[in-house]
C-alpha cells in the first residue's frame, strides 16, 4: 500500500474511533514544501458538513408529522459535535495519530525531517501536515526499478482507443499529430496501470472525398498529354506518372493530385458529374473503378506509413469503411421500430434526442434512403462493441466533433449497444505554429508532420554535430532527439488547451523542453558508466545506511519528488492528462540538476564550475571520478539516487512515446 493510502486509511480510522461522520478523506501535495509532503483538510470538511446539517430546515423541508424529530436530531448533532472550530477538530485528530507508533508531533520549530517517524502538524485554520520520514523517503528510492510507478488499478479493465485516422486522401499534416501523440500517451499510460488497451483507427476510405482524389490522378498524373477516360488508364497504367518519377514522396504526390482534383470539381460541373458518377460506379463494383480505387489508395497507405513508423505508432486494429458503411441502415430500421427515431414527412429519418439527453437532434437517414456519416458511426460502434467486449470505448477526436459524438453515444444508449457512460469523447485544444496561425489547405500554410520532424532533427544536428559523433550514431540520436522535442512539447501542454507550438523552445537544451529532459536521462547514465560500477541499480543501498545519511538539502528535494512518480501515472490514467507525466519529468530533471552541480558524486575537478538547474555543461562539465567527492560515506548513496532518477526519467519520457538516449 502506498503511503498516500496509508495516511487516508488512518486519517479515517481516527475519525471514526472519535465517532464523526464519514466522509472523503483528501490529500494534496502542498503548494509549498515547507507545508509538507501531505496535507488534509478533513477537520474543515467534517466541520462544514456539520455546520450545513445542523442548520434548521425551512418550513418547506419539514415534512408533516417528522418536526419534532428532526428538531431531535439537529439537538443530538449537536450536543455530539463538542468542537468549536476546525483547528480544534483538527488537534484531536492529530492528538489521536501521534499516538501510533511511526507517527511524532512536530513542535514548534522543530525540524520537520525525522529520520524515522512522519511527522504530523497542525496548520492555518485547520490543515494537518505530514511530514515523511528520511527512512521512507530513501526506503522508496530502493524499491525503484523498471516497474516502479506501474500498478495493477486497471487490473481486469479493457478499454479501445480509436486515434488518429488520418483520411487516405493527403499527407498527414500537424493536425493529425496532436490527435497520434495524446492517443497514443493516454494508452500507455492506461497499460502501466495495468488495463489491456486496444488502439484502433477508422480508415474513411470511399465516398466523394477519395473519388476526387481519382479524379485528380487520372487526369493530372499522366506523364503527357491529357486521359480522362477509366478504360484507357486500366489499358496503359504505365503511361501515369509514380512517385519516384516525380520525386515525391507517394502520400505528397496524392497530396497534390487531391488538391488538383478537387479544384477541377468544383469549377466543372461535367467534372462534378463525372466524380459523382465514379462513387456510383465503385459502390456497384466495377472492376475499372475499383483499379484505380485501390491505387490511388495504395500510394496513400505507403506515404502515411513512412509518417506513422516514425511516430512510433500502433494500431491493433484498422476499420476499413468501405467494409461496414453499409450496416447502419440496419440499425436505423431497429430505431424506427423501437420508437427511438421519427421519419419525417419527406422520409428523412431523425434522432429524438432533446427529451432523454437534451441533444440537438440530427438526421440519420436523408429522404433519398442515404446513410450519414452518423448512421456508419452507430454501425461501428455496435462492431466495437460486439467484437472486443470492451468496459469503455474512447475516441480521441478535435472539439469540433464533440455535438456529433454526443449524439452517436446518445443513439448507441438508445438502441441498446452501450450505456451512455461507456462512451467517450476525449477532445484535445487547436495546435498552431508560431508564426503561422492557423493552417489551412486554402491559405496553403498547411504544415506536414515529417517537414516540422525534418526541422527539429536539422536543428538538433546542428547542436550535436560538434561533439565528435560516428556518422550513424548520430543521425539516430539525433532522430530520437527530434522525437523527443516535437512529441514532449505537444504533450506537455493540457489535453484541451489550444497550443502554439515554437520550434525553437522545443529543441532547446535547456528549460522545458524534452531534450532538456533526455539529457538529464543520458546524464545519469553517464555518471554510472564513470562509476565503473556495471548494473547499479537504486535497490543497492542498504537499511543501516539509510539509517546513518545525512542528506542535505537537493538530495532531499529530489527524495521528495521521485516518490511522486506512481501516483502521477495514477492520475494522469484517471484524468487522461498526459501532461502530468511530462511535467514530474521535467521537475524531477531540474531536481537532479540542482543535485548534480552542487554536490559531487564522484569527484569534480576543483576548476569545474556548475550549471544551473535547468541548463546543461559544456563539453568539459562532467564528474570526475578521480577527486575526492565531498562526503566520502555518500558516494554509494548518490549513486544510488542517480540511477533511481534515471529510471523513472526513462520510465516517464516511455509512457509519452520518448525514446531516452544513453548518450548525448
Amino acid at each position: 500500500m502506498r503511503v498516500e493510502d496509508q495516511i487516508k486509511q488512518l486519517i479515517r480510522g481516527v475519525v471514526k474511533e472519535l465517532g464523526l461522520p464519514d466522509g472523503e478523506v483528501a490529500l494534496e501535495h502542498p503548494a509549498e514544501e515547507n507545508n509538507g509532503d501531505y496535507s488534509s483538510n478533513i477537520a474543515m470538511a467534517i466541520c462544514s458538513k456539520h455546520q450545513s446539517s445542523s442548520t434548521p430546515p425551512t418550513p418547506r423541508l419539514l415534512r408533516a408529522g417528522n418536526n419534532q424529530t428532526n428538531a431531535n436530531d439537529q439537538a443530538q448533532n449537536s450536543q455530539q459535535f463538542e468542537y468549536k472550530s476546525p483547528r480544534e477538530l483538527a488537534e484531536a485528530i492529530v492528538e489521536r495519530i501521534v499516538s501510533i507508533p511511526g507517527y511524532t508531533r512536530l513542535a514548534d520549530g522543530q525540524a520537520p525531517r525525522s529520520r524515522d517517524q512522519v511527522g504530523v502538524e497542525v496548520a492555518g485554520p485547520g490543515f494537518i501536515n505530514f511530514y515523511l520520514s528520511q527512512e521512507y523517503l530513501v526506503g522508496e528510492l530502493g524499491r525503484v526499478d523498471e516497474n516502479y510507478g506501474k500498478s495493477q488499478m486497471l487490473s481486469g479493465k479493457k478499454y479501445v482507443i480509436e486515434h488518429t485516422s488520418p483520411n487516405p486522401n493527403k499527407a498527414m499534416h500537424l493536425g493529425h499529430l496532436r490527435n497520434n501523440l495524446v492517443g497514443m500517451a493516454i494508452g500507455n499510460i492506461w497499460e502501466a496501470e495495468g488495463a489491456e488497451v486496444v488502439r484502433d483507427c477508422v480508415d474513411n476510405n470511399r465516398g466523394i472525398a477519395i473519388a476526387k482524389l481519382m479524379w485528380g490522378y487520372l487526369k493530372f498524373a499522366k506523364r503527357e498529354g491529357e486521359v480522362t477516360d477509366l478504360g484507357y488508364w486500366y489499358e496503359h497504367r504505365d503511361e501515369w506518372q509514380t512517385p519516384e518519377s516525380v520525386g515525391l514522396r507517394p502520400d505528397r504526390m496524392m497530396d497534390e493530385l487531391y488538391v488538383k482534383g478537387a479544384e477541377d470539381f468544383k469549377a466543372n460541373g461535367e467534372v462534378e458529374e463525372m466524380v459523382r458518377q465514379m462513387v456510383v460506379n465503385w459502390e456497384a463494383g466495377e472492376e475499372k473503378t475499383w483499379a484505380l480505387w485501390r491505387k490511388v489508395l495504395d500510394y496513400v497507405y505507403q506515404g502515411q506509413g513512412l509518417t506513422l513508423e516514425r511516430l512510433g505508432n500502433k494500431w491493433d486494429k484498422i476499420w476499413h469503411e468501405h467494409e461496414h458503411y453499409k450496416q447502419g441502415k440496419e440499425l436505423v430500421e431497429q430505431g424506427l421500430e423501437r420508437g427511438v427515431l421519427r421519419q419525417l414527412e419527406d422520409g428523412a429519418v431523425i434522432t429524438d434526442l432533446e427529451g432523454e439527453f437534451g441533444l440537438t437532434d440530427t438526421v440519420v437517414r436523408k429522404a433519398d434512403g442515404t446513410a450519414l456519416y452518423i448512421t456508419q458511426d452507430l454501425a461501428l460502434t455496435k462492431m466495437k462493441k460486439e467484437t472486443y467486449g470492451a468496459d469503455k470505448l474512447f475516441w480521441v477526436i478535435g472539439p469540433e466533433q464533440s455535438l456529433a459524438m454526443k449524439q452517436v453515444f446518445a443513439v448507441c444508449a438508445q438502441l441498446g449497444i452501450g450505456k451512455y457512460e461507456d462512451f467517450v469523447h476525449l477532445a484535445y485544444g487547436y495546435m498552431s505554429i508560431k508564426g503561422v496561425g492557423k493552417m489551412s489547405s486554402r491559405a496553403g500554410n498547411v504544415v506536414y508532420i515529417d517537414e516540422l520532424l525534418d526541422l527539429a532533427k536539422a536543428k538538433i544536428l546542428k547542436v550535436m554535430a560538434s561533439r565528435g559523433w560516428e556518422q550513424e550514431e548520430l543521425a539516430k540520436v539525433a532522430e530520437e532527439v527530434a522525437m523527443g522535442a516535437v512529441k514532449y512539447s505537444i504533450l506537455k501542454v493540457g489535453r484541451l488547451r489550444n497550443m502554439e507550438f515554437d520550434v525553437e523552445e522545443s529543441v532547446s537544451f535547456e528549460g522545458n523542453s524534452g531534450p532538456y529532459v533526455q539529457y538529464t536521462y543520458a546524464r545519469t547514465q553517464s555518471v554510472l558508466r564513470k562509476s565503473q560500477i556495471s548494473n547499479f541499480k537504486s535497490q543497492t543501498i542498504s537499511k543501516s545506511q539509510i539509517q546513518n545519511l545525512k542528506l542535505n538539502t537537493e538530495e532531499v528535494a529530489v527524495l521528495r519528488w521521485l516518490y511522486r512518480f506512481p501516483e502521477v501515472v495514477e492520475q494522469a490514467a484517471t484524468e487522461y492528462a498526459p501532461h502530468l507525466v511530462a511535467g514530474y519529468v521535467y521537475e524531477l530533471a531540474g531536481r537532479y540538476n540542482g543535485f548534480y552541480n552542487k554536490h559531487s558524486i564522484l569527484g569534480r575537478a576543483k576548476n569545474e564550475s556548475p550549471s544551473t538547474n535547468n541548463q546543461l555543461p559544456n563539453n568539459n562539465q562532467s564528474q570526475n571520478s578521480n577527486n575526492q567527492i565531498d562526503e566520502d560515506g555518500d558516494r554509494e548513496f548518490r549513486l544510488a539516487l542517480t540511477a533511481g532518477v534515471g529510471e523513472v526519467l526513462k520510465s516517464g519520457l516511455g509512457l509519452l512515446g520518448i525514446k531516452a538516449p544513453k548518450k548525448m
